[in-house]
């Protein structure tokens, strides 16, 4: 006859079972846990990422990257504040050099980083310190033409009348404003006299409207929609040449740089100038930063250029949103970068002593 259990034994049985089923629950859910952890996600969450403008405040890259700084986090794992910071200075190469040298390499800093850079680096410019081909390319907001603009008081509304009478532009120090006018002088026949020492195109647009300046040397069409809608509502602007390799439909009457070259070797240079257009507003991060956090920033830029919150942000101010994928973007920057040192050759030969 089988002799039960005493009821002390019996709990004592029932105990050490109930701590054997909870010891191999609890190294099933780590495990768990473990294979269902996302790296990235663990990294971003509490972390603070910065997110810089080379320009002063109150301009196109200005207002997109606050836009930016303010939707994307949601699209990132982990959910990271966003900080953004103006960082002006030398046309954006010190915002530029700062990611180069000075930035964290692990993805907790980004940059609207300025659309000449590329073309500035393959050049030589003085004063650059970083390679853009290094950086990663999160992606690509607008490729909004760049427009060189004249005061609708100026006197100034065709390359025609530059060519008769000489006319002043502003533009920051080492910017494409710079080279457009210097390049139209080359090749067009344009009297424009260059102001530079500006710190932002914010000073340029105040000094043109004060009449100290009679125009702009570059901007982006898309800036003058979102920052001035008046002056474009009311015809206070004059667009005497876009930058880009085809016309926007909004300006079909107003010429591309690309159709001022004479021969073919002033094509090649003049294509080399208008192509960084095509990434004219882009965010990128450092180099160094692992692939896996390259790939979430990427995919996270991909979804919220298609958030209807973000877009209706974007709406508010009139800002044009045209994005390019990360990878896309890369190439488009890779292959300025990349230009032949013929094609750069002539470049300098036409623009001389500005790019000592």
């Amino acid at each position: 006859m089988l002799q039960r259990p005493s009821a002390k034994t019996f709990l004592r049985r029932t105990r050490t079972s109930s701590i054997a089923v909870a010891a191999v629950l609890s190294l099933l859910l780590a495990g768990t846990r473990a294979a269902s952890a996302d790296p990235v996600e663990d990294f971003y969450r509490g972390k603070t990422i910065s997110l810089i403008m080379g320009t002063s405040a109150g301009n196109d890259y200005d207002f997109r990257g606050r836009l930016l700084a303010r939707h994307l986090s949601r699209y990132i794992p982990g959910h990271p504040t966003i900080v953004p910071r103006n960082m002006p200075g030398a046309g954006g190469i010190i915002a530029a050099n700062y990611l180069a040298a000075l930035a964290p390499r692990d993805g907790t800093t980004l940059h609207m980083i300025m659309a000449n850079m590329m073309s500035a680096q393959a050049m030589k410019s003085p004063g650059i310190e970083f390679d853009t081909r290094k950086f990663s390319w999160i992606g690509n907001t607008t490729s909004s033409p760049n427009v060189l603009t004249t005061w609708a008081a100026s006197g100034v509304k065709t390359i025609e009348d530059a060519r008769l009478r000489s006319a002043s532009l502003g533009a920051p120090t080492g910017t494409s404003g710079v080279l457009y006018a210097e390049l139209l002088n080359a090749v067009a026949g344009t009297k424009f006299k260059i102001v530079t020492g500006y710190p932002g195109g914010n000073e340029v647009n105040l000094a043109m409207e004060r009449g100290e300046v009679d125009g702009r040397g570059s901007i982006a069409w898309a800036s003058w929609k979102a920052t001035k809608p008046d002056w474009v509502a009311t015809g206070k602007l004059n667009y005497l040449v876009q930058v880009a390799l085809k016309r926007d439909p909004e300006l079909a009457q107003v010429p591309l740089l690309l159709d001022f070259a004479k021969n073919d070797e002033d094509r090649a240079v003049l294509h080399f100038l208008s192509a960084d257009t095509a990434v004219a507003r882009s965010l990128v991060t450092t180099a160094d930063v692992p692939p896996e956090r390259v790939a979430a920033l990427r995919r996270a830029f991909d979804a919220v250029v298609k958030d209807a919150e973000f877009l209706a942000d974007a709406d508010k101010t009139k800002m044009d949103i045209s994005p390019t994928a990360g990878e896309d973007a890369q190439k488009i920057a890779d292959s300025i970068a990349d230009t032949p040192d013929s094609v750069i050759a002539r470049a300098r030969s036409i623009l001389g002593d500005l790019l000592k």
